[in-house]
């Protein structure tokens, strides 16, 4: 991981940051000096123990409850980060849904709602953001992805989808915002040991040319790296041991 005070100071707003990749995600930001905002919807607990870890090791953080797919609540959710902190510099957009179905299985509703989550609620929330970043003439847009965009993967077409269309909207912002000091970049795991994964049984290490599944802890160094890079934006940056290659 490049080593960097880029983000030191910063603020720094990771959504659905009570476990997994976002939790570790939070911890990393915090570790290089981020003042972090643990967002999450239902595990209000979760959110205040990766606070208390935060703390503990002598960070700041603040955890708020808040439905990102939801504008009204996005918006109150920024107005307490400014209040609390200041503005958002840093956007991190993790929250997502990945519910595997045979194809046979996936319903209008289960599109609607994964959209909802994966592609709609990033939108929302940079939307939210962007107007502050781009007066300041600086900001990172960060968005996690997933291989299953390139390559279908193994939770269904809903879940691909979404994530190809989140890859769409982080190049979109990449060029229409590089002039003003903002970059806009994804990540896209495969295969990384989190509660996602252990409920999908076609999930297995055989698949992986490294032979192991991914940490969450490794994706967070990555996505750190990626924000502290100033001449990084635009790019997906696959983090999957090798099970797709370009």
């Amino acid at each position: 991981m490049v080593v960097s005070d880029a983000l030191n100071g910063k603020v720094a707003l990771v959504t659905g940051a009570g476990r997994g990749i976002g939790r570790s995600i939070a911890l990393a930001l915090a570790r290089v000096g981020a003042r972090v905002v643990v967002n999450h919807r239902a595990g209000g607990e979760d959110a205040r123990e990766v606070v208390r870890t935060i703390e503990r090791a002598g960070g700041k953080a603040i955890s708020i409850g808040a439905d990102v797919s939801d504008p009204d609540e996005v918006t109150d959710m920024i107005a307490r980060v400014r209040r609390a902190l200041g503005p958002v510099d840093v956007l991190v957009n993790n929250a997502g849904i990945a519910r595997a179905l045979p194809l046979e299985s996936v319903r209008l509703a289960t599109w609607d709602a994964t959209m909802a989550v994966n592609l709609r609620a990033p939108f929302v929330v940079s939307s939210a953001v962007i107007p502050e970043m781009r007066a300041r003439r600086w900001g990172r847009l960060l968005f996690v992805s997933s291989t299953a965009a390139r390559v279908g993967g193994i939770v269904g077409p809903h879940y691909a989808a979404s994530k190809a269309g989140l890859e769409g909207l982080m190049h979109s912002y990449a060029s229409l915002l590089a002039k003003d000091g903002i970059t806009s970049n994804a990540i896209a795991p495969a295969l990384i040991e989190t509660d996602m994964l252990a409920g999908n049984p076609a999930a297995s290490p055989e698949r992986i040319p490294v032979g192991r599944f991914g940490t969450p802890e490794e994706v967070a160094d990555l996505l750190v790296s990626i924000a502290s890079n100033p001449f990084v934006t635009g790019q997906t940056v696959q983090i999957n041991g090798g099970i797709y290659m370009t």
